[in-house]
């Protein structure tokens, strides 16, 4: 007897149906699965047949048929354990064993030889497939039911046992959707106290604030212990909080990835991810076959931050240069495109030199000349030019240690931050920020005085600035201009942005 149900695969950050067609016919004893699957998929069959015979059903071990699975689409690869809940619920549809109609349900979920259904990745991409889909609800396991239940219009069942699945699909068992509340689920506020308490760099935190209010990259230059991991951590509490439809696009992409913490079905903080200096190209934009999301998508709408910049490997520093400009990364195989999100500010750290301590006038640099310009020359170039905000930093002294520095600089932060993030919403019409306004917009938005081209075109006509860093001043300028709450570009907005785009060490 043949009988279709329904699941899903995750191609990307994109999900696809996947129709499950089991066959069972009497003849010699065989349990096939076709389609383009793959080890843990074929390997489905031994985990199927204990946990059918371990929750009281016929086990396809002891029937004297022929059992075919087909997966279609059957030139897509099918990846995961997630098939065995519908492969199991076909089956036993097919011999006749249970009776339940399966058209408008997606169902998912890994056996275990038990009978218990486990977690699995990318539930909240599914519930958003199935409403995609018209499917009228899905079935998931328990772990997975707040993650999938947040999105709203499609019926969400969590089940823990194949006995359970069974049971619900043949009316024998109710499950109450629980009503969730939105923002019970979002993650408790951060302890601010701590970035309260940075004392010194006051140049960097006047730096960090225009970062956040437009979304500006960073590169910040000092010595060793001088706090530039500390005000990278800073720079995403400065961010303005994520809206629900930004909390659901970075929940999807952490559920895909298996990153979601357990408990938290909905990331609503700002992602910062800080991976080490060793890393690949593939870990960082992503790869591999299927593509799969790096550093940069896990990053998405939040902070990126590289530590010890030139330490990381040149092809993996020139890969940053499309999602920079884009916020996408596109990832091209023989038989895959994908494209991946990747809007995130960029915040790179370096030192000096490769001791750490040249220009410091207190401390000795013991490098060559020679290994102090082969080391500079590897914070200069394209990548360098794309940066926005370029900071060089001291070591702090120690009265400026004890002094009384305001505790409540971050929340004061926080506060212009948001205004000035309000005034490019209503001058948009979107979430778009400055540091993302094209070349028509910069000329619309970017007005400045005579006095204020004067001076550029100074720097221009100069070498100092390329035609790229001309146009990140004006953005530079905007942003400051909105963070004072101010319509038009002063000369001094167009001054501090030019400071800020010294890149000699």
């Amino acid at each position: 007897m043949l009988v279709k149900t329904f699941s899903g695969a995750i191609i990307g950050l994109e999900g696809k149906i996947i129709e499950i067609e089991v066959n069972t016919s009497f003849g010699l004893r065989r349990f096939e699965i076709v389609g383009l699957p793959d080890k843990v998929v074929e390997e489905s069959k031994e985990r199927i047949t204990i946990a059918i015979e371990s929750s009281g059903y016929k086990s396809p071990s002891k029937q004297p048929i022929k059992i075919l699975v087909s997966l279609a689409p059957a030139e897509l690869k099918k990846e995961g354990a997630i098939y065995d809940l519908p492969i199991a619920l076909g089956y036993l549809l097919s011999i006749g064993e249970i009776k339940f109609d399966p058209r408008g349900k997606l169902i998912f979920g890994e056996l275990g030889l038990d009978g218990k259904i486990k977690p699995i990745k990318g539930a909240i991409l599914f519930a958003l497939l199935a409403k995609e889909k018209n499917f009228s609800e899905i079935i998931v396991p328990n772990e997975n039911f707040l993650e999938a239940s947040l999105i709203e219009g499609i019926k969400v069942i969590g089940v823990g046992t194949l006995k359970e699945a069974i049971e619900y699909l043949e009316g024998k068992r109710k499950f109450q959707k629980e009503k969730i509340n939105f923002e019970s689920v979002f993650q408790k506020k951060e302890n601010l106290e701590e970035l309260g308490l940075i004392k010194g760099q006051e140049v960097a935190k006047r730096a960090l604030q225009i970062s956040a209010a437009g979304n500006h990259h960073l590169l910040m230059v000092g010595p060793p212990g001088v706090g530039k991991t500390l005000l990278a951590k800073a720079l995403s509490f400065l961010l303005p909080p994520l809206s629900f439809e930004e909390s659901l696009e970075v929940t999807k992409i952490y559920s895909i990835a298996g990153l979601l913490p357990p408990n938290i079905p909905l990331i609503s903080k700002r992602p910062f991810r800080a991976p080490h200096h060793t890393a690949s190209e593939v870990a960082l934009i992503g790869g591999g076959n299927p593509p799969k999301p790096g550093e940069i998508t896990l990053a998405h709408r939040g902070v990126l931050f590289l530590d010890e910049f030139p330490e990381f490997h040149r092809d993996v520093l020139e890969s940053l240069r499309q999602p920079i400009e884009e916020g996408k990364i596109t990832i091209s195989r023989a038989k895959h495109s994908i494209t991946f999100p990747a809007s995130f500010t960029l915040v790179a750290a370096a030192n000096p030199c490769p001791c750490g301590y040249y220009g410091e006038e207190d401390k000795e640099c013991k490098c060559s000349f020679s290994q102090i310009q082969k080391y500079q020359r590897k914070l200069r170039g394209p990548l360098i030019d794309r940066i926005d905000i370029f900071l060089h930093l001291s070591l702090v002294k120690y009265e400026k240690l004890k002094s009384e520095d305001s505790k409540n600089w971050v929340i004061e932060a926080k506060e212009r931050i948001q205004k000035a993030r309000e005034i490019q919403k209503l001058r948009f019409g979107t979430e778009k920020t400055n540091s993302q306004m094209t070349l028509s917009e910069i000329q619309k938005y970017c007005k400045i005085d005579q006095k204020s081209e004067m001076l550029l075109k100074e720097y221009v006509n100069s070498g100092k600035l390329s035609l790229r860093g001309y146009h990140k001043v004006l953005k530079l300028a905007r942003t400051i201009a909105d963070l004072e709450g101010k319509e038009k570009i002063s000369f001094e907005n167009v001054c501090e942005a030019l400071g800020y785009r010294e890149k000699e060490i």
